[in-house]
C-alpha cells in the first residue's frame, strides 16, 4: 500500500480504538457503581468509609477490567490516529456514562443533559470528518527530530514552568480557593502525558511492523515521562475533585486539557500544516460544540428541567383591567383574579376602613341628630 493508504488505514484503526475506549470507560463507571451498591446492601461499612469488601464483588471487577481495557485501547489509539482526534473523543465516555446511569441506575437525565449528549455526538462527528488523516511521525527518530524544533521547545518550557510554579507556589496558597490552580497543573502535565503516549504508541507500532524501537533510549525516556506525569496528574485531579464540585471541575478540566493537547499536537506534530483552512475551522468548531455539550451535561444535571415545565407555545389570556368596582370591592369582570378579590375584601374589612366608615356615619348622624331627645346627647356619642 502507498503511504496515504497506510495513513488512512491507521486513522480508521485509531478511530475505532478511541470510540471503543470511550464505550469501555463509560460502561465501567456503571458496573463499578453497581458493585459498590451491591456491597453497600450487604455490609454496614461503605467503601467511602474505608471498607474494602467491594473487592469480593464480581460486578466491581468487571467494571475494573473494562476500565483497564478502555485505557489500553485509548493508549493504542494514539499510535494510529492524531492526538487532536483521540483526546476530544474522550468526551464520548461521559455520554455513555450519563445514558447508562439514566437507564440502569435510574438517575435523572434532564432535557439540558440530553441536549448536551446530542451536541457531544455532533461535535465528535465534525472532528472525525475534519481532523487530519495523515500521520506526521512513523518512528521515534521522527519524533526526536520534531522535538528539537524551537517552537516546541518554547511551548514545552512554558508548560513546564507553569506546572512547577503552580505546584510550588500557587497550590499551597490558592489551591483550596480557586479551582483553576489544580486544573491547570493537571492539564499542563496531561499534555506531556499525551505526547509521551503518542511517542510510545508509535514505537510499539513500528516494532510490530519489524522496526524495533525499544533499542532507542528515547522510548524509555518517554515511558518515564508518562509514569511521572500520570502520578502527579492523578494526585492533583483527586484534590480538585475532593475540594470542588464535580460539575464544575469536569467541564473546566476537559476544556483546559484538550486545549493544551490540541495546541501541543499542532506545534509538535504539525498536524494542521497540510490541512485546508476549511478543515481547520471545522475541527475547531467541532471541539467547541463538544465543550458546550459537556458544559450542559454537567453544569445543570441537578436541575429539574423537563419537557413538561418548559414554557408553553400558547400565551395565557391576559386579565382585562376594569374601572367599575362594586360595593363589596369586587370587580365586575368575569376574569377577575381571585387574589385581587381577596385583597380588596381584606382592605375593606380592615380595622382602619371600619373606623373610617364609622367616622363618616358619625358625621352624618351628628348633623341629622344634634342631640338625643331623651338623654340629651347624640346616639354616636352614646355608642
Amino acid at each position: 500500500m502507498s503511504t496515504s493508504d497506510k495513513d488512512l488505514q491507521d486513522f480508521m484503526i485509531g478511530l475505532c480504538l478511541a470510540i471503543a475506549s470511550s464505550i469501555f470507560i463509560g460502561t465501567s463507571f456503571i458496573l463499578k457503581k453497581l458493585g459498590l451498591l451491591r456491597y453497600a446492601r450487604k455490609e454496614a461499612m461503605r467503601a467511602g468509609q474505608g471498607g474494602y469488601g467491594y473487592l469480593k464483588e464480581w460486578m466491581w471487577w468487571t467494571g475494573m477490567i473494562l476500565m483497564t481495557s478502555g485505557e489500553c485501547a485509548n493508549f493504542a489509539a494514539y499510535a494510529f490516529a492524531p492526538a487532536t482526534l483521540v483526546t476530544p473523543l474522550g468526551a464520548l465516555s461521559v455520554i455513555v456514562s450519563a445514558v447508562l446511569s439514566a437507564r440502569i441506575l435510574k438517575e435523572k437525565l434532564n432535557i439540558l443533559g440530553k441536549v448536551g449528549c446530542v451536541l457531544c455526538v455532533l461535535g465528535s462527528t465534525m472532528m472525525v470528518i475534519h481532523s487530519p488523516k495523515e500521520q506526521e511521525i512513523h518512528s521515534v527518530y521522527d519524533m526526536m527530530m520534531k522535538m528539537k524544533e524551537p517552537a516546541f521547545i518554547v511551548f514545552g518550557a512554558i508548560l513546564l514552568i507553569v506546572a512547577i510554579v503552580s505546584i510550588v507556589y500557587f497550590a499551597p496558597k490558592y489551591g483550596q480557593k480557586n479551582v483553576l490552580v489544580y486544573v491547570t497543573i493537571c492539564s499542563s502535565l496531561g499534555c506531556f502525558t499525551v505526547m509521551g503516549c503518542k511517542g510510545v504508541g508509535t514505537a510499539i507500532n513500528a516494532t510490530l511492523r519489524g522496526n524495533n524501537e525499544f533499542t532507542n533510549w528515547m522510548t524509555y525516556f518517554l515511558i518515564g515521562v508518562i509514569v511521572v506525569c500520570i502520578l502527579l496528574q492523578l494526585n492533583y485531579l483527586n484534590r480538585a475533585l475532593d475540594t470542588f464540585n464535580t460539575a464544575v471541575v469536569t467541564p473546566i478540566y476537559y476544556v483546559f486539557f484538550t486545549s493544551f493537547v490540541i495546541t501541543g499536537s499542532a506545534i509538535l506534530f504539525q498536524e494542521f500544516e497540510k490541512m485546508p483552512a476549511l478543515d481547520i475551522v471545522g475541527d475547531l468548531c467541532g471541539f467547541l460544540v463538544i465543550v458546550v455539550g459537556i458544559f450542559l451535561l454537567n453544569a445543570f444535571k441537578d436541575m429539574k428541567i423537563s419537557w413538561r415545565n418548559l414554557p408553553k407555545a400558547a400565551k395565557e389570556p391576559e386579565i382585562p383591567e376594569t374601572d367599575s368596582v362594586g360595593s363589596t370591592g369586587v370587580t365586575n369582570s368575569t376574569f377577575a383574579d381571585i387574589r385581587e378579590i381577596e385583597a380588596r375584601i381584606s382592605r375593606n374589612m380592615s380595622a382602619d376602613c371600619i373606623t373610617r366608615t364609622i367616622s363618616e356615619e358619625s358625621d352624618s348622624n351628628e348633623n341629622e341628630y344634634s342631640t338625643d331627645k331623651h338623654n340629651g346627647s347624640s346616639p354616636i356619642h352614646e355608642i
